[in-house]
Order: structure tokens, then sequence, then C-alpha cells
């Protein structure tokens, strides 16, 4: 499995650094779906909020994790809090729910995918994460795109997160935190991953995560933006945004259902870790384009 010259180089020793980011954030100048404000919006901080835009899928996609939990009890695709037998995340539902697949090809979703990253897109990762009230544990700050890059082989900054809010994404149950802005410079974090890595990191991630001196220079000129919304928003999220989130300190349950839109012309190359890629759960390495459906029909 080949690879390319390694233009964004992470966990190769005991150095960190802030890099420049060699790639655009939104491929393409279509106007539409998204009108030029708000792909201005994007280039500048990174996400995108749409309020209860996909809130006739918030049950449908509810009444599937219970039906996870049992169907995939035992496998490794359901990953455990740190420090509890809670059920944290469900990767790869996309396989095993219809709903949640019909939910992830929606053309609401798949349209503005396809418009920031300038191409068709193949859902390289899917998961609902499930923070249970009390016990639902911390995301410590990273790129997304550094995990992808250095354990999966993603070459260049081309992918994007969409993810629906099943209940109410508040301030007290654990919401996502970004850095508006962060995704225009690529933080090289210190470290060398090991064989198999993903097996602790998805209950706590310690490789990829950028040191507390390095968050203070990011953090200079920035301020911490926290995303929350009603069940039925759809965010959008760039690839190499730096974002985190703090434990569920609440009574209320913190649940969304997520999917990982890459381009095809940025297939996996072989992993810049030197190591076997992660299992195919965590990422496909099957290109073939993803096929919408229309809203109604979703």
């Amino acid at each position: 499995m080949a690879t390319s010259a390694d233009l964004y180089p992470s966990r190769q020793g005991d150095s960190e650094a802030l890099l420049p980011r060699l790639d655009p954030v939104v491929y393409s100048t279509a106007n539409t779906p998204l009108g030029e404000s708000q792909c201005a919006f994007y280039r500048d901080n990174g996400y995108l909020i749409f309020p209860g835009l996909l809130a006739d899928m918030v049950a449908p996609l509810r009444n599937e994790i219970g039906k996870l939990k049992r169907d995939l009890r035992g496998c490794e695709e359901l990953v455990l809090e740190p420090d509890s037998n809670e059920l944290r995340t469900v990767f790869n539902p996309i396989a095993y729910s219809t709903v949640v697949d019909r939910c992830f090809r929606d053309e609401r979703i798949v349209a503005v995918a396809r418009q920031l990253l300038g191409s068709e897109v193949y859902r390289m990762q899917s998961r609902i994460n499930i923070k249970p009230p009390l016990k639902g544990r911390a995301f410590s700050w990273h790129s997304d795109f550094e995990t992808w890059h250095v354990e999966d082989g993603m070459p260049r900054m081309r992918a994007l997160t969409a993810w629906v809010m099943l209940t109410e994404n508040h301030s007290h149950n654990g919401p996502l935190y970004v850095i508006p802005g962060s995704h225009r410079q690529y933080v090289s974090c210190a470290g060398q991953t090991g064989t198999d890595n993903y097996k602790t990191s998805l209950r706590q991630q310690t490789l990829g995560v950028p040191s507390p001196q390095m968050m203070q220079r990011v953090l200079k000129n920035r301020r911490i933006k926290a995303i929350t919304g009603e069940p039925g928003t759809l965010v959008i999220h760039e690839c190499n945004l730096l974002h985190a989130s703090p434990d569920n300190l609440s009574a209320d349950a913190r649940s969304i259902a997520m999917c990982v839109y890459n381009s095809v012309e940025n297939a996996p190359q072989a992993p810049f870790s030197g190591l076997p890629p992660r299992p195919a759960f965590l990422s496909s390495r099957d290109t073939t384009a993803v096929r919408a459906i229309a809203a109604e029909a979703a």
C-alpha cells in the first residue's frame, strides 16, 4: 500500500509544532445548497449549525440505539466509558441499521458535503455518541484529521463530520466545544502511535492531544464556542477543527448521531504511522460514492 509525502507529520517524537494548513477549506464555488455567506462562515470558523433541520429523524434514530446495543453486544463496535460499563459510543451504525443508513444518505446532508468538499463523497465513518447522565466522560481537545492522517492514512484535509442532535445539547450535559478558526493551522502532536492504539484511545484519547502549552498558543487570540441546540439540529464541522467536550454533569442524556464524509478524491493510503490501518468499522476504505436520497424518502 503506497503512501505519498507526509504533508502533516505528527507523533514523531517529543516535539510539538503549529504548522500551516496546505489545503482549502471550501473546495467548491457553487452557490447551492449553501449560499456565499454560509460558505464564508464555514471557511473562517470551521463549522455550520442548522437548527431543527432534521427534526423528523430524531425519533427514528433514538429508537435504534437500544436495538444496536442489543445486536452488537460483545462486538468492538460498542465502546464503553473509561471508568464504567456505561455505553460511550456505537461505531458503524450505518452497517447495522437501515434507519441510520438512510439518515446519512439524506440529500439535505449529502448535498452540503458535496459542495464543501467539491466532489462526490463516501461515508468513511459513522457513530452514535452517548453521554449518559452524570457518567458521560470528557473528550480531550483534538483534531479528527490528525488521527485519520496518522492512523488511517487520510492524505489531505478534505473531509467533514455531519452530526445530528438526538437530545437537547445544553451547557451542562457535555456539549461539543469548538475553537473557531483553529482549523486554519495544524497541530503536530508529540508521542508515537503504538500497535492497536484504538483499543484504548476510543475510551480515553491520550495521543493526538495537544499539550496545555500548545493549547495556550492556539487559544491566545481565539475563544471557545459551545455548540448547543434542540433535538434535530444538524451540525457540520471541518476535519481539522479543534474540538472537545466536557463531562456530562447533568441528569440529562446527551446523544448525537455522526457521519464522516470524505472526498472520493482523498482516498486513504497507508497510515502515516507506518502501522497497519485501523479496522473498517473505524475507517472504511470503500470509497464508493454515497447514493443520496430525497428528504421525503429518507
